[in-house]
C-alpha cells in the first residue's frame, strides 16, 4: 500500500511540474505578445480592419504670359480595390468582362499587370483601372453585376488645350516608369503615379507634381467600407506662369505650316522667350492618356522628326548669320576697319583652290557696311584669314556659341565651334586655311541651334548683355556683360540695319516695323540649302529678337526674312496682333 502511495505522489509531482511550466509559459507567451510585441500585433489587427486608400498629388497648372493655360487638369475616375478581395472569386476576370461590355475594351491580363506593379501591402488600394469618364463611371456604376468589391476614385488628369502649338515646350505627363522611381527614391513616388517626361513638364517636376494625400477607412470582415478614420487631403502643385505668348506661338505654326524648322523669338533684355516653335510638332494629349506601342513606334520612326525640338536641339550651320560676329570680331581685334575694302570678282582663290561668292558675278568693291549688307562672301573670307582660326573661335565661344545656352528644358544641344584640335580628334586631320574661309561664312564645321542664334543677335541688340534664355516667368539668370566696344556694336547693327533696308532682307522689313539683321542660306549635305534669318526690331530701340531656321528652305532672303518680319510686327504693333486674333 505504500508502494502505491509512493507512485501516486510521484505522479501527481509530475503533473505539478506540468502544470507550473505550462503556466510559465502561457505567461511567457503573453508577455511577449501582449507586452514586448504589443505595436505590432495592434498594426496586424488594424490591418484586418483598416483599409488605406491613397490620394494621387494634382499637378499644377501652367500658363502662358496672358494667362491663357497650356497645360491644365481634367477630372477623370480610376477604378479601384483592395489586394485581398481582388484576389477572390475571379474578381479580375469578372471586372474585365464588365468593362468590355460598356465599351471599355480591357483585357484580364491588362488589370492583372497594374495590379502586379502596385501591389505591395494587402490592405493598400490599388488602381486596376483609370481614365474612366464621368458617364462611362456613372454607367458602370448603375450596372447591378459592378462588383462592390470596388469603387471608383475621382482623380485629376492632365490634358494640353493649346496641343500641339506648344508641345515641345509643355512636353507630356505619363506613369512613372521603374527607373525613374528608382532615379525618384524617397520622393513619395508609387506605381501608376504620373510624372513630366519632357519639356516644362519634365524640368519643373518637383514644383508642379504636389503632394499625395491618403485616407483610412474602416471595413467590415467583407471588406465592405464602414467608416472614414481620417482623411488627408492632397495638395495642389505650384502653377507654373511662362513667357510664352501664345498668340504669337500660334502664328509661329502658321508660318511654319509646311516647313522643317524652328522659330524663336526672344526678349533681348531678360532672355524671357515668347516663341520657341519646333515643326512639324505633334499632340501631346493622347502621349499623357496614353498610346498603344504601336501608336508609339510609329511616332518615333516618323522621317520627319516631330518630337525633336529643332529649337533648342537642331544643328545648323549658321551661313551669313554668323558674318555679323565676325564682322565685330574684325573691327574689335583691328583686323579691318570701317573703311577697310576687298574686291569681290565673284570668287577667292586660295593656292589651288577656288572659294566663290554666292553672287558669281561678284559684288565689286565692298567695305565693312556694304559687305554686310550685300552678304559678300569674299569681304568675309579675307577678314576671316586677317583674323585666324584661333580669333574667330574666341568670339564664336564669347557670345555663347558651342555650349548650352541653359534654358529651362531639358534636350538642348551645344552645338560646336569645332576647330583645330576638334577636326584632328573627330576626323584625324589637319586644320587648313580652307577650313577657316568657310568658317568665316559660317559653314564647314561650325554648328549653332536657333536658341543660340537668338542670343548671339539678342547680345548685338542690346549692347553686348548675353542674355539666359529662359520660359518661367521667374527664371533666368543675370545678364552677363560681354568685354565689347559699343562703337564697334554700333558699326555692325548700322550694318545689319542695312542689311534689311537696302540688302538681302528687305522682306523682313515691309511689315511695319523697323528691322535689323542678316540672311542666311546654309549648305545642306543631306539636300537643299537651309534658309536662315537672324534680327530683332524696333531697330533703335530693340525689344525683341527672333530667328527662323527653314530646312530645305533655300534662300534666307525670300523664306525666313518674311516671316521674322510679320512675327515681330505681331507683337509691336497692336493693329497686327487685332488681324490674326
Amino acid at each position: 500500500m505504500s508502494d502505491l502511495r509512493a507512485l501516486l505522489d510521484e505522479r501527481l509531482k509530475l503533473w505539478r511540474w506540468i502544470i507550473a511550466a505550462t503556466l510559465i509559459l502561457l505567461g511567457g507567451g503573453l508577455y511577449y505578445f501582449q507586452i514586448l510585441h504589443e505595436d505590432t500585433y495592434v498594426r496586424l489587427a488594424s490591418g484586418n480592419r483598416l483599409r488605406l486608400i491613397r490620394f494621387p498629388p494634382i499637378r499644377g497648372e501652367i500658363y502662358d504670359r496672358n494667362g491663357a493655360p497650356v497645360a491644365a487638369n481634367v477630372t477623370t475616375f480610376d477604378i479601384l480595390g483592395y489586394p485581398l478581395d481582388i484576389e477572390k472569386n475571379d474578381m479580375i476576370e469578372h471586372l474585365a468582362a464588365l468593362l468590355s461590355r460598356h465599351g471599355i475594351p480591357v483585357t484580364g491580363e491588362d488589370l492583372e499587370k497594374n495590379v502586379k506593379k502596385q501591389y505591395w501591402a494587402p490592405y493598400r488600394v490599388v488602381r486596376v483601372v483609370t481614365n474612366i469618364t464621368l458617364a462611362q463611371m456613372a454607367d458602370l456604376v448603375a450596372d447591378p453585376e459592378f462588383p462592390r468589391q470596388f469603387f471608383p476614385l475621382p482623380v485629376r488628369r492632365r490634358t494640353y488645350p493649346a496641343g500641339s502649338l506648344a508641345s515641345n515646350i509643355t512636353g507630356y505627363v505619363g506613369e512613372i516608369s521603374e527607373s525613374e522611381m528608382k532615379l525618384a527614391a524617397g520622393k513619395g513616388y508609387v506605381g501608376g503615379d504620373q510624372t513630366g517626361k519632357t519639356g516644362i513638364e519634365r524640368q519643373y517636376e518637383d514644383i508642379l507634381r504636389g503632394t499625395p494625400g491618403e485616407e483610412s477607412v474602416e471595413v467590415d470582415s467583407r471588406g465592405r467600407r464602414v467608416k472614414s478614420i481620417h482623411i488627408r487631403p492632397p495638395e495642389e502643385g505650384e502653377d507654373l506662369h511662362l513667357t510664352l505668348d501664345l498668340g504669337a506661338q500660334r502664328l509661329a505654326a502658321d508660318l511654319m505650316k509646311g516647313y522643317r524648322g524652328a522659330l524663336v523669338v526672344m526678349d533681348v533684355t531678360t532672355g524671357g522667350l515668347i516663341v520657341l516653335y519646333s515643326s512639324p510638332s505633334y499632340d501631346n494629349n493622347p502621349l499623357a492618356w496614353g498610346v498603344t506601342p504601336k501608336e508609339w513606334n510609329a511616332l518615333m520612326a516618323d522621317p520627319d522628326k516631330p518630337m525633336m525640338d529643332r529649337s533648342i536641339g537642331g544643328q545648323y550651320p549658321p551661313a551669313s548669320t554668323f558674318k555679323a560676329l565676325v564682322a565685330l570680331a574684325a573691327l574689335t581685334e583691328k583686323a579691318v576697319t570701317p573703311s577697310t575694302t576687298f574686291y569681290c570678282s565673284g570668287e577667292f582663290r586660295l593656292g589651288r583652290r577656288v572659294f566663290r561668292c554666292w553672287r558669281r558675278s561678284g559684288h565689286g568693291t565692298m567695305n565693312l557696311l556694304t559687305a554686310l549688307q550685300n552678304s559678300c562672301d569674299v569681304y568675309f573670307y579675307q577678314a576671316g584669314l586677317k583674323l585666324g582660326i584661333t580669333k574667330l573661335m574666341k568670339w564664336a565661344e564669347l557670345f555663347g556659341l558651342g555650349s548650352a545656352t541653359g534654358v529651362d528644358l531639358p534636350g538642348e544641344s551645344s552645338g560646336t565651334t569645332a576647330g583645330p584640335e576638334w577636326k584632328k580628334a573627330r576626323i584625324k586631320e589637319a586644320w587648313y586655311l580652307g577650313d577657316t574661309v568657310n568658317y568665316s561664312i559660317g559653314q564647314g564645321f561650325l554648328l549653332t541651334t536657333p536658341i543660340q542664334l537668338a542670343r548671339l543677335y539678342a547680345a548685338l541688340a542690346n549692347g553686348g548683355m548675353l542674355v539666359t534664355p529662359h520660359l518661367s516667368s521667374g527664371g533666368g539668370e543675370p545678364p552677363k556683360k560681354l568685354d565689347v566696344s559699343g562703337k564697334d556694336l554700333d558699326i555692325v547693327r548700322k550694318g545689319l540695319d542695312y542689311v534689311v533696308r537696302r540688302g538681302t532682307g528687305r522682306q523682313a522689313g515691309s511689315f511695319g516695323i523697323t528691322v535689323a539683321g542678316k540672311t542666311g542660306t546654309a549648305q545642306n549635305s543631306h539636300g537643299d540649302d537651309h534658309a536662315l534669318f537672324a534680327g530683332y526690331a524696333p531697330m533703335d530701340d530693340p525689344k525683341y529678337v527672333a530667328v527662323a531656321i527653314i530646312e530645305g528652305g533655300l534662300h534666307g532672303s525670300s523664306v525666313a526674312s518674311p516671316m521674322v518680319g510679320e512675327i515681330l510686327s505681331y507683337l509691336l504693333l497692336p493693329e497686327s496682333r487685332a488681324k490674326t486674333q
